[in-house]
This record gives structure tokens, sequence and C-alpha cells, in this order.
């Protein structure tokens, strides 16, 4: 099962080419997540639809996108066709690392016409009449190419197939496409998967410091936010041991001792997720020349940093920066603690 995510700014042909893509891959079907959005409009209270900017900063909307795609592909099988902007590296993360762990291959596509065809083809699309929604949908558009062109810069070539539209019709882009992934060109995305829990897990993460006491944190290409190195413990593994495997696979540091434990945290569960324990154990401090080994092997990891309790309030969800919070207390008290989603008891 396959998807082919063709992105690009509003105005670069997306839903057109998709549909003429659909007649050139054989078992192919076009989802369009707009229909989400659609959707959304009528199930959810107008005010919590008007404290999103955008749809898709809605976490329900990138959920449904996911599961509704992971449906159709389990009824129909064959390639999925989705023609949708992501320029959030995040919600792409997010994404498409949700359809990794169903096991579902994303080839991501590209529509990069000039940015004046852009300008023009928006500017096109509300000519003659233009009613105040055909104004606003233009202007909306218009605030978009900045973004674009930010996520050009910073990954969005690097992470997609690239295909130029400027001087190609629909029907010649989506040959190219169809050409592209058929050859391998256009391949698979490199995005670890991970498979979806099916009840609580275990999770063991290990706090790794330079020499000034800042902490490692790791950027997962699979799901938005920043971790700690460490993942889930495996069926008959012993917690610390799995801490130490992850920060190897992760990372490239390979800890000599079992790391000690700081806290065990239990997580709630909140739909989608089953929640569970999560365990911090010490790694120890890293001298100049080990931290300046670590490496990231595979396709698991964007980036790594040190950084200071403060900086990492900044990067770490609510509850992952308490727990953070709490095991450098245990670290500076020599005894671990007990916490339930983040506060101690006990």
């Amino acid at each position: 099962m396959t998807v082919v995510w063709i992105n690009g700014a509003f105005g670069a042909g997306k839903t057109t080419t998709a549909r003429e893509l659909i007649e050139l891959i054989p078992n192919s079907t076009l989802f369009d997540p707009e229909v989400i959005d659609e959707a959304l409009a009528r199930l959810l209270p107008p005010k919590r639809l008007a404290e999103a900017g955008d749809v898709q900063d809605l976490p329900i909307w990138r959920r449904l996108v996911v599961d509704t795609a992971a449906a159709m592909l389990a009824e129909l099988g064959g390639t999925l066709v989705v023609p949708m902007t992501l320029l959030r590296q995040e919600y792409r993360d997010e994404i498409f690392g949700g359809l990794a762990a169903r096991r579902i291959a994303v080839r991501h596509i590209l529509l990069a016409p000039a940015e004046t065809i852009l300008r023009e083809r928006t500017a096109a699309r509300e000519v003659p009449a233009a009613t105040d929604g055909g104004i606003r949908a233009r202007q909306w558009s218009y605030d978009h190419i900045e973004p674009y062109r930010a996520a050009l810069a910073s990954w969005l070539t690097a992470d997609a197939h690239p295909v130029d539209t400027s001087a190609l019709t629909p029907y010649e882009t989506a040959a190219r496409i169809a050409e592209a992934v058929g050859t391998g060109a256009a391949p698979a995305c490199d995005i670890v998967q991970t498979p979806e829990p099916t009840g609580e897990t275990l999770a063991a993460g290990v706090l790794l410091f330079d020499e000034q006491d800042r902490v490692l944190l790791v950027d997962p290409t699979y799901k938005p936010g920043w971790e700690f190195p460490g993942g889930i413990v495996e069926p008959g593994e012993a917690p610390a041991r799995a801490g130490m495997r992850e920060v190897a696979e992760e990372t490239g540091i390979r800890l000599d001792e079992v790391p000690a434990l700081l806290v065990v945290d239990w997580e709630s569960p909140a739909p989608p997720g089953y929640g569970g324990l999560r365990l911090l154990f010490d790694g120890g401090r890293l001298d100049s020349a080990e931290a300046g080994r670590v490496l990231l092997p595979g396709p698991e990891l964007r980036d790594w940093r040190f950084v200071s309790e403060d900086e990492a309030a900044a990067l770490l969800p609510p509850v992952r920066y308490e727990r953070l919070r709490w095991a450098l207390r245990a670290r500076e008290r020599g005894a671990a603690l007990y916490l339930e989603a983040g506060t101690p008891v006990g």
C-alpha cells in the first residue's frame, strides 16, 4: 500500500494533477483531505474552529487524515493519491510518521512552478467576478507564498521529489510523476516505521549531559516535538538495557555502565494514545570528545542538541518537560522519584 502525496503551494495545480494521475497509476484512488475540512466544519463548534488559524493546526484534522487514508487503503488497496499542501515540517512528520506506523509507504512529490507563475494563477482564479469570499481566498493564497518560500529554503526541497510545472499541463505533470514513481526516482520517504501501540507501553529514556550539564535532546522525524534518546521497551527486555540500546541506535554513543533510575512517570491514557510507564535514567556526563561523536544513524532522527533546562521548556511538550524537570531534581538529590503525569506523588 502506497500514498503519493502531492505537495506544493496554493495554485501549484495539485488537485488537477491528482485527477490526471489516478488515470495513469493502476489501481489508484484520489483522496482529497479537503473533505476532512468540510466534515470538521460541520462537526466542531464554531468557536473551536475559530481558535485555529488553519484547519491543519487542529490535531483532530491530522489524525483524521491519517486514519482516513489508512482506512481507504485497507478497503481498496493499491495507491492513494493525496493532493494537499504541507508547509510545516512537524505536521509532515506527524502525518507521514502516522502512515509509516501503519506500514504505508509515502512518496512525497513537490509541484514547484516559478513564484511568478503561482502569483499569476492565483490572480487569474478570481477573474472576472470577485466576490468577497473570492477576494479573501485569493489573499489567503498570497499570504501562504511566504511560508511556502520558507519551507523550500529549510526542508521541503530536500524532503520531496520536485517537479517544475511552470511549462507543463496537468497531464504532463501527472505523466512525470507516474514515471518517477514507477522508476523509483521518487522513492518512499526514509522515515522510521514505529508500529502504533495497541495498549499501554513501557518506555525508557536516557538523559545524557555535556560538560556544562546541558541535557541532550533529539528531534525525531516520525513525530512532532523533541524527545530524550530512548524508546519502547521490547518484550522480555530490561528497561535500563532498552535505554542503552536506544541510545546506541539513535546517537552512536555506547554506555559502559547501566544507568541509574531518575524517575518513573505514569502517563495517563489520552486518546488516541494508551499511556503507560515512562522511565528516565541518568546516562552520565559526556566529555567534549564523546559529545562531538554524537551521530544520527538511519532515518529516525533529524537533529540533536544539548540544551539548558530553560531551553528544554521551549522544545518539549509540557508533560515531557515536567518529567525532565523532576528528573533533574532527582539527579541533584540522588534519589529517584515516582510521578503521575509529570507530578510527584507519595
